[in-house]
């Protein structure tokens, strides 16, 4: 059995949309350089390389919206966005893990 449709994404400007692939980006790098979740000092130290990249992008998206007029951010639309590409999960992993994760670590 397939799993359900993904709801559609709201309309978004181009540059909205840049902002938030963006945004997202910086939470795989984040998440892949956090030390409570990474095993491996290569792959983090990969990670962080990207991230200025991937900021950068960042910045650029938020700019190019600033020099549209678009002086707003409209956060719920932004919001469905990211959960419908799914930014709940990816930026958890910038978070700590919760305390039972440790447990086979004492």
């Amino acid at each position: 059995m397939l799993p359900p449709p993904l709801p559609p994404l709201p309309a978004l400007t181009r540059a909205e949309g840049r902002l938030v692939d963006a945004y997202l980006d910086v939470c795989d790098a984040l998440g892949r350089v956090n030390p409570a979740r990474g095993e491996h000092t290569y792959g983090a130290l990969r990670a962080a390389q990207a991230l200025v990249g991937r900021a950068a992008a960042l910045r650029d998206a938020l700019a190019l919206m600033h020099e549209r007029g678009e002086s707003e951010l409209h956060t719920a639309t932004l919001a469905r966005a990211l959960r419908v590409l799914d930014g709940e999960r990816r930026a958890a992993l910038v978070t700590l893990p919760p305390e039972e994760d440790r447990r086979d670590e004492r």
